[in-house]
């Protein structure tokens, strides 16, 4: 398996149009929250999405996207990893840096060492081996999700973008496991009544750039795509 680096990237979008209301206030974010897009917000990588916060700090802000899954099962992602065999777990596609990067989303009660915490009982991070035990040991509370990739923010992006209206912010709920992830963009704005307050946003082209700095250890990393 190809080493297991994972370094936050920054990603810069803009809007422009400013809009009003503490869920759209940049003091709003926060570790654990989730940010939700506008209707209006067309750029491909976030159309329709719902971001779960895992990193926010003046060195920029750390996401996966909650509502995209693909059509590769976990078991061909991870084909070192036994206890997959069989299942119809699928990976999901959290978002446009790194895509080639596995990250490990997990609800349990005791995380194994090496995982952050994000809100509740919700952590990420973990190896293959974390996932082979989560899967043979996982009590009926316990729940995982597998993503490709992630989403990122420099310092002030999104909150430059939050005040032109392209993201709203709504608290966590550990339940989102258990959802149809097609149906939690409608649900997240149907709670904002969007139409009353989520403005309009002009698409724009999305830059990346690595912020060597700060990395995320090759322990915390679930693996690489093949």
């Amino acid at each position: 398996m190809a080493g297991l680096l994972l370094l936050i990237a920054l990603s810069v979008l803009e809007g422009t149009t400013a809009v009003a209301g503490p869920e759209f206030h940049p003091s709003s974010v926060e570790k654990g929250v989730f940010l939700v897009a506008s209707p209006s917000l067309n750029d491909p990588n976030f159309r329709q999405t719902v971001v779960l916060v895992l990193e926010h700090g003046p060195e920029g802000t750390l996401g996966v996207i909650l509502n995209r899954t693909t059509e590769v099962l976990l078991s061909e992602a991870l084909p070192d990893v036994g206890a997959l065999k069989g299942t119809t777990h699928r990976l999901f596609a959290g978002g446009p840096v790194q895509p080639n990067i596995m990250l490990l989303l997990s609800r349990l009660k005791e995380p194994p060492p090496n995982m952050r915490p994000v809100f509740d009982s919700v952590y990420v991070g973990g190896n293959p081996d974390v996932l082979e035990r989560l899967i043979k040991q996982a009590g009926p509370a316990a729940r995982f999700r597998a993503f490709a990739g992630y989403a990122g923010w420099a310092p002030g992006q999104l909150g430059f973008e939050m005040l032109q209206g392209s993201w709203a912010v709504l608290p966590p709920e550990s339940n989102f496991f258990e959802k149809d992830p097609s149906s939690l963009w409608p649900d997240s704005i149907a709670q904002l009544q969007a139409p009353r307050v989520i403005s309009h946003q002009r698409e724009r082209e999305s830059e990346f750039r690595c912020l060597a700095s700060d990395c995320i250890p090759e322990s915390e990393c679930l693996g690489c795509l093949p």
